[in-house]
C-alpha cells in the first residue's frame, strides 16, 4: 500500500469509530484517556494531506496552529508503525563559498575533482553543513546565510584585518578622516580578542531537495546519510586529508542525515567523526521497521543539539551527549512567530557562536525546565551552547535567550554589525562556479 495514503485511511478509521456513540462514564480520568478525547472526527478531516503541506504554508500558520498541526500528523503517522521511508534525492548539490563573495557550487558527485584543483583545501578544519529544509523562504535563506558568513568570518579573520585596513586607508583617502562607526570600532576590539583558526566551509544543500513536506516526511535518512558518508570518505581519500579535523553540521531533518552518514564513515573506516551537532534535530515522521534511525550519541566522539521548536518541527527526544533547549522544551522559542522560524533559530543561535568573539555569548546549566533554570537563578555547573561546547559535557542544559539578534545574553548589542565587512559580499544572490 501507498506508505501516504496510511495517513487517510487511519483518519478515516477514526471517524468512522468516534462516530458510534459513546457510553457515559463516570469516571473522569478514563473519559480522558479515550482517544475520541484527544482529537475529534472535525479535526481530523481538517488536516490537509501531506502532500499539500509546504513550508510556506507552516510560515503563514501562527506558532502555535503550526505545532500543532504537525502533532497531529506526527502521531497518526507512528500509530501502525508503517509509514516506511521512500524518498532518496537522486543528485545533492555542493556548494564551497569564497571570501571574494562567490562560491563553487556543483553536484555532489562531481565536487571532488573541483576542490582537488583548491590549493591547500583541507589543510586545517573543515565544517560541513548539511541543510534540512528547502530554500525557498527568506526565513531558512537567511539563517544559513548567517551561518555561512559567520565561518568566512571566523576561517579568514587574517584577511578580514588586511580589509579593514585598506577600508580604512581609503576612508582616509575621501576625507572620512576619524569617521569610522561605532560597529567597527566593536568589531576590531571583537577581532583582536577573537580565538579563531584557518579552515573551509562546505555545504551540502539536501534542504533544495526537499520541495515539499511530503518529501521531507518520506525522506530515506539511512540510505541518504550512507550516501554522504560514502561521499567524506572519497573526500578525505582523495585530497588526503585527516579525519579529526571534519565537523559535521546538520540542519532539522539533515541533523538525522548527519548522524547516519558519521555511522556509514565509522563503518567503512573504522574511525569516528570529531563532532556531529544537530541545530534543531527534526521529528521523523517515516521509519524503516526495526532500524533504529535519528542523530543520537556515539555517531561521533561528540554529539551535541540545539533544540528550538521540540513540539513544532523538532523533536523531544535527546539527540547527542548533550541536549541544549534555549527557554526550555517548547513549540518555539522568544520571537520566533511560526514553526519554520523557532526551527531556524538553532541555525540562528550557532551561527552567532562562531562568529569571532561570541564564543560564550550562550551560557547555560543542568536543568529539565525553564521553570526549575528559574528557580535555581540560571545557577549551576555553567557551559556555553555553540560553537565552543566543551566535549566532555553530558546531559540536559536549559538556557534563556533573547526574542531578537544578538541573540546570545553574553552578547552585547553592538557585536551584531560584525558580520559586515569582507564578507559582505556573500549573500543570497552570489554568483555560482
Amino acid at each position: 500500500m501507498n506508505p501516504m495514503r496510511v495517513l487517510s485511511l487511519l483518519a478515516l478509521l477514526a471517524v468512522a469509530v468516534m462516530g458510534k456513540p459513546n457510553n457515559r462514564m463516570d469516571n473522569t480520568v478514563n473519559q480522558a484517556l479515550k482517544p475520541s478525547q484527544w482529537l475529534s472526527g472535525s479535526q481530523l478531516e481538517a488536516i490537509p494531506a501531506v502532500d499539500d503541506l509546504t513550508i510556506e504554508r507552516l510560515e503563514n500558520m501562527n506558532l502555535e496552529k503550526g505545532a500543532e498541526l504537525l502533532q497531529q500528523v506526527y502521531h497518526l503517522s507512528q500509530i501502525q508503525h508503517n509509514v516506511e521511508p521512500s524518498f532518496v534525492p537522486s543528485s545533492i548539490q555542493v556548494y564551497v563559498p569564497r571570501p571574494n563573495g562567490e562560491k563553487t557550487a556543483a553536484p555532489m558527485n562531481e565536487m571532488i575533482q573541483r576542490l582537488k584543483q583548491k590549493q591547500n583545501f583541507g589543510d586545517d578544519e573543515v565544517t560541513i553543513i548539511v541543510t534540512g529544509l528547502p530554500q525557498t523562504t527568506e526565513t531558512v535563506k537567511k539563517a544559513t546565510r548567517k551561518l555561512v558568513q559567520a565561518y568566512m568570518q571566523r576561517y579568514n579573520l587574517q584577511q578580514q584585518r588586511q580589509k579593514g585596513k585598506d577600508s580604512q586607508d581609503y576612508d582616509y583617502g575621501n576625507d572620512k578622516k576619524n569617521q569610522r562607526t561605532s560597529s567597527e570600532e566593536n568589531s576590531s576590539e571583537e577581532i583582536k580578542n577573537a580565538k579563531t583558526q584557518s579552515g573551509d566551509i562546505i555545504v551540502i544543500d539536501l534542504g533544495s531537495t526537499l520541495t515539499n513536506y511530503k518529501r521531507l516526511a518520506m525522506l530515506d535518512i539511512e540510505k541518504t546519510g550512507a550516501k554522504i558518508g560514502k561521499w567524506i570518505v572519497q573526500l578525505l581519500n582523495e585530497l588526503d586529508m585527516p579525519f579529526d579535523t571534519i565537523h559535521l553540521i546538520g540542519q532539522n531533518v539533515g541533523a538525522h542525515v548527519a548522524g547516519a552518514a558519521a555511522q556509514e564513515f565509522t563503518r567503512l573506516t573504522g574511525h569516528k567523526l570529531r563532532r556531529v551537532t544537530g541545530l534543531d534535530p527534526s521529528k521523523i515522521v517515516a521509519k524503516s521497521h526495526n532500524t533504529l534511525t535519528g542523530l543520537a550519541r556515539g555517531d561521533a566522539e561528540f554529539v551535541d543539539a540545539i533544540h528550538t521548536s521540540v513540539y513544532g518541527m523538532g523533536t523531544p527526544i535527546r539527540s547527542g551527549d548533550v541536549d541544549f533547549y534555549p527557554n526550555g522544551p517548547a513549540a518555539g522559542v522568544p520571537g520566533a512567530s511560526n514553526v519554520v522560524e523557532a526551527a531556524m533559530r538553532a541555525t540562528r543561535y550557532f551561527a552567532e557562536s562562531v562568529r569571532p568573539g561570541n564564543e560564550r555569548s550562550f551560557p547555560s546549566v543542568p536543568a529539565n525546565s525553564l521553570q526549575q533554570y528559574k528557580q535555581n537563578d540560571g545557577f549551576g555547573k555553567r557551559a556555553y551552547m555553540g560553537i565552543d561546547t566543551a566535549h566532555d559535557l553530558e546531559g540536559d542544559y536549559i538556557l534563556q535567550v533573547n526574542p531578537q539578534s544578538p541573540f546570545g545574553r553574553n552578547a552585547p548589542a553592538q557585536k551584531q554589525s560584525s558580520y559586515h565587512g569582507v564578507h559582505q559580499a556573500w549573500n543570497k544572490d552570489s554568483k555560482e562556479n
